[in-house]
């Protein structure tokens, strides 16, 4: 298993691109590259072959990624690691606006995990090596997805001997405590030290507001003349790489360098082929928020743009959306304001684990109630179709559509039914079909399937979107109505994004309090 610096660099490159190059001429670098160096083109023969295949495929990263160059208040929001809250044992705590497209998906894997293992009343008393083991574990899931041949794990290059210019008192005072890179179990420091650097950084990670948040010395170029990445084979080999060096998640450049470990494990041709335009960054150059394909790429593994079920034809072009069902869903306020259609497979997971997405922020949606993902019954099979062809949510139909909805239910669609039904189904003549008058007539003793009460909780990261600036989960008690007239409340975002996947749904928020989505 080698590790890989990527790229080797000079200054002069890196105030245009953000990426330093190999120097010419330097023998040892392209020795390095050939042995050791990550060559996407199927294997180069020579050394300088595989140090220009690696240089260009990590610029292609940068740019795709980042755009032409990045902003040092973008980068600067970024440079966070993984820490949880001191209030909640296995809430993920968000510094500034822009990563919740890493740390939302990595917070509901977790949670997704710790739905299987342990009941709520259990949450509190989880223990930091447990939460530890937590991390780890979601993370390995998200690169199980993205995975296409070997698992690519980023790391940056230790200083060894670095200048006092280069590093703040933390740093001097504390060597672990910056962005170090990884030390493999059998080289690098002697084992005491380096055991107790790692139980520092475990103890900061757990315990973060007891760490002065102080400024970064930290900038794109030298981030980026630092990387480097070491390859696995097998899932389990990952694991334990984290296992060891937990402070690879924990450091301030973390969540960074999982979301290069993300890109480096899918890889860079198969991102392209999934996106539908290779010239738009992953994360916007304003705001540093993350694009749609980046955050399904976080979730499904595929960096498609869209959040609809499979392929949609528009204007002559195939738009690509989630070819499955997926393991964590997702839910936008911005369907409702009708900037996207969120299909099934995301509206209905494997897991009752959703990403709420509003327009400015990721947050997590989750429950206990494990009948909320249960198959779904001919009736509610109905009632899906029927609201495809009733974009606005009127839980009406133009009368002429009634043969295009049966059809799709397969069920009789002959012309003559076809005009019986229409003219029992709209007796007054209004050129309207309600739903459920349609549902008493073809599916009148349907059963649901999702319970017409159950808890939910919601998490955000950012403590100053929590009550008393403090990173906990919200629960509530959720009601679905009989009536299937849909409130809208412009003013209440949380309901208006719970309605596009239960319109009929009220919830009690504890204390009185809704949970904020932004």
């Amino acid at each position: 298993m080698g590790e890989n610096l990527a790229p080797a660099c000079i200054a002069t490159t890196v105030a245009t691109t953000g990426i330093e190059q190999t120097e010419a001429g330097s023998s040892g670098g392209g020795a390095a590259a050939a042995s050791s160096g990550y060559d996407d083109g199927g294997g180069a023969t020579s050394a300088v072959a595989a140090t220009a295949a690696r240089q260009m495929v990590s610029e292609k990263i940068f740019s795709l990624l980042w755009g032409e160059k990045i902003k040092h208040d973008v980068f600067r929001r970024w440079l966070q690691g993984f820490a949880f809250s001191d209030f909640e044992p296995s809430a993920l705590v968000q510094r500034d606006g822009g990563p919740c497209c890493v740390i939302a998906p990595v917070q509901a894997y977790l949670l997704k995990i710790l739905l299987t293992e342990s009941a709520e009343h259990r949450f509190n008393e989880l223990t930091a090596d447990k939460c530890k083991t937590l991390l780890i574990q979601a993370v390995c899931q998200i690169l199980m997805k993205c995975k296409t041949d070997v698992y690519r794990i980023v790391t940056l290059e230790e200083t060894r001997e670095p200048d006092a210019g280069s590093i703040s008192t933390s740093e001097t005072d504390q060597p672990s405590a910056s962005c170090s890179g990884s030390v493999p179990s059998d080289q690098g420091p002697d084992t005491e030290t380096h055991r107790a650097s790692v139980d520092m950084h475990d103890a900061a990670m757990m315990h973060p507001a007891a760490i002065e948040r102080t400024p970064s010395t930290w900038t794109s170029e030298r981030f980026h003349e630092r990387i480097r990445f070491s390859e696995h084979q097998h899932i389990d080999d990952v694991q334990k790489f984290y296992m060891q060096n937990f402070h690879v998640l924990t450091d301030e450049c973390g969540v960074l360098l999982l979301l290069y470990t993300v890109l480096q494990t899918k890889g860079l041709e198969h991102i392209l082929s999934e996106m539908s335009d290779p010239n738009e960054s992953l994360i916007h150059d304003t705001y540093g928020c993350g694009s749609q394909a980046l955050i399904n790429l976080m979730l499904t593994g595929r960096a498609v743009p869209h959040v609809w079920d499979n392929e949609q034809d528009v204007g002559g072009m195939k738009l690509k959306g989630i070819n499955q069902q997926s393991d964590i869903g997702f839910i936008t306020v911005m369907e409702q304001l009708q900037y996207c259609t969120v299909g099934f497979f995301y509206k209905n997971p494997k897991n009752p684990v959703w990403v709420m997405g509003s327009d400015t922020h990721l947050t997590v949606l989750f429950s206990h109630e494990q009948r909320l993902v249960s198959p779904e019954t001919p009736g509610e099979i109905a009632r899906r179709i029927f609201r495809q062809f009733d974009p606005d949510g009127s839980n009406f139909i133009p009368s002429p559509v009634l043969q295009d909805v049966l059809c799709a239910l397969e069920l009789v669609s002959e012309p003559e039914y076809v005009e019986l039904m229409r003219s029992r189904l709209d007796p007054e003549n209004l050129g309207i079909i309600l739903l459920n008058a349609f549902m008493n007539e073809f599916f009148p003793d349907d059963k649901k399937s999702t319970p017409d009460t159950f808890d939910l909780l919601h998490y955000n990261g950012i403590p100053n979107s929590n009550y008393g600036n403090v990173v906990q989960y919200s629960r509530g008690q959720a009601v679905l109505l009989e009536s299937d007239v849909r409130m809208c409340n412009p003013s209440d975002p949380m309901l208006t994004c719970l309605q596009t996947k239960w319109p009929n749904i009220e919830v009690n928020w504890a204390g009185n309090r809704t949970p904020s989505l932004n």
